[in-house]
């Protein structure tokens, strides 16, 4: 199988493969009459009956770092490339040494002689182990990555081709299953022909990687909803550096004068991709607002790069907040009747090129807001809560959304629907004039009795 592995940055990694698929089987089941005849992946069934799924199997390792999958079946022209998804689920029972299976569901079932090509993509978060884990500020950083030369496969392989491809051309070492070869950045296993069903054969490579090591241990956004014209986010990050801890003093003299030679493993700046007509941009810390942050504005997005306080090596953390406002006409929606509310928002880290250990989102609804309901094309847990701000006299819904291992791929619109009645619109203005009113009649009636006592006082 020519399984293409680019490492995107230091902490995650996408495997998109190419499937092209010779079916015609019968059940649902791991079929011995499937084969995949050649590593780009061409499978071809020898039996007799149709096929309506396809199974993958990733070893447990791979589960425990398994972020992202999702498989599609490409069409239209060369030019003009489209894609329709695929339904991926896990499949029962486990197979030999604790393999996971997923099954692809096939658009239509595959008689015998048909082809279809399907693409999957599947990203693992961090799982490139830093060595040595510990490092000085002037050294490069390199990593381990471990990995098998043949494709965890249920069916037999009759050839199979996997390349990885490094960040760099220092590569200190790697396994050498014949036949193996490099050549520059890529790194070529196979083709290896009659490969049995779960084969493997482990390999490790050991190489430069001193791309940022950015992992968001956690996020919290929190988006207020105001019917008065805007929307406000605010965003809570606690961001750590993954990778080889900082061995010894850190001396910013050197990382300052010699920034090429020094500190090439650590990471000073962060890009947030934000939405389109921000207004009221703020980035602070727990000591109080950080000057070094620019602000770039155009019609389709608005981007924020931002530097910490200090710059982060391995094992160091920092925490910060962002904070922006959004015009509520692009976000929020309303039913013909004026009942229902309708709120399309993004769901995932705006934070460039990050893994998200745990991302929560916090939707703030107006008070008055009933029978809130979330759709959204991802697995999410979710509860409400209530929360009390001003004048607000039965609270906030609050609809909470929380997602783990979170990477760029996630990100997509989510809609939040509630109904609401206008009148509500009316609660705190009614609420500042009465409190006005009861203060202006104290007024009357603390001056009025003063006076009364100046009088009897007088007479």
């Amino acid at each position: 199988m020519a399984m293409k592995l680019k490492l995107i940055n230091a902490l995650f990694f996408s495997l998109i493969s190419s499937l092209s698929f010779f079916l015609g089987s019968s059940s649902v089941g791991i079929h011995d009459g499937l084969r995949i005849t050649n590593a780009e992946r061409r499978v071809e069934n020898k039996g007799v009956s149709s096929m309506s799924e396809v199974i993958l199997g990733f070893s447990p390792v791979e589960i425990d770092h398994l972020a992202l999958l999702k498989a599609a079946v490409p069409g239209g022209t060369k030019k003009k490339i489209t894609y329709t998804s695929l339904d991926v689920n896990p499949k029962l029972p486990d197979g030999p040494n604790g393999t996971k299976y997923f099954s692809i569901t096939l658009l239509n079932p595959l008689k015998a002689g048909e082809a279809v090509t399907l693409e999957v993509l599947y990203i693992l978060t961090e799982s490139l182990e830093p060595f040595p884990s510990e490092i000085s500020q002037s050294e490069s950083q390199l990593v381990y990555y471990r990995d098998s030369a043949v494709i965890l496969s249920p069916y037999h392989v009759e050839q199979q081709t996997t390349f990885i491809r490094t960040p760099s051309t220092r590569v200190e070492s790697y396994t050498n299953v014949e036949p193996t070869n490099r050549a520059g950045l890529e790194l070529k296993y196979g083709p290896y022909i009659d490969q049995s069903p779960h084969s493997f054969s482990p390999i490790i490579v050991h190489f430069e990687n001193n791309n940022p090591f950015v992992v968001v241990k956690e996020l919290v956004r929190e988006i207020e909803i105001s019917h008065w014209g805007s929307i406000q986010v605010k965003e809570h990050y606690m961001v750590a550096h993954a990778g080889a801890r900082l061995k010894g003093a850190f001396s910013r003299l050197d990382y300052q004068s010699r920034p090429s030679a020094n500190g090439v493993a650590s990471f000073k700046q962060l890009l947030a991709r934000l939405p389109p007509r921000v207004s009221s941009v703020y980035y602070r810390d727990e000591i109080g607002n950080i000057s070094s942050s620019h602000l770039r504005l155009d019609f389709k997005k608005s981007e924020l790069e931002i530097e910490p306080r200090y710059p982060l090596f391995g094992g160091w953390r920092s925490t910060f907040i962002i904070g922006y406002r959004v015009p509520l006409e692009d976000f929020l929606y309303e039913s013909t009747d004026g009942s229902r509310r309708y709120l399309n928002f993004t769901f995932g880290c705006p934070m460039m090129e990050t893994v998200v250990n745990k991302l929560t989102i916090k939707v703030v609804l107006p008070e008055g807001s009933k029978n809130p309901t979330v759709v959204a094309p991802l697995t999410l847990e979710q509860h409400l809560e209530i929360k009390y701000s001003y004048l607000d006299v039965i609270g906030r819904p609050v609809v909470v959304l929380t997602k783990r291992n979170v990477v760029p791929e996630h990100i997509s619109p989510f809609e939040v629907v509630y109904d609401f009645n206008p009148a509500f619109m009316l609660a705190e203005p009614l609420i500042l004039v009465s409190v006005f009113f009861v203060f202006f009649l104290a007024c009357i009636a603390y001056l009025h009795g003063d006076l009364s006592i100046q009088k009897y006082k007088t007479s």
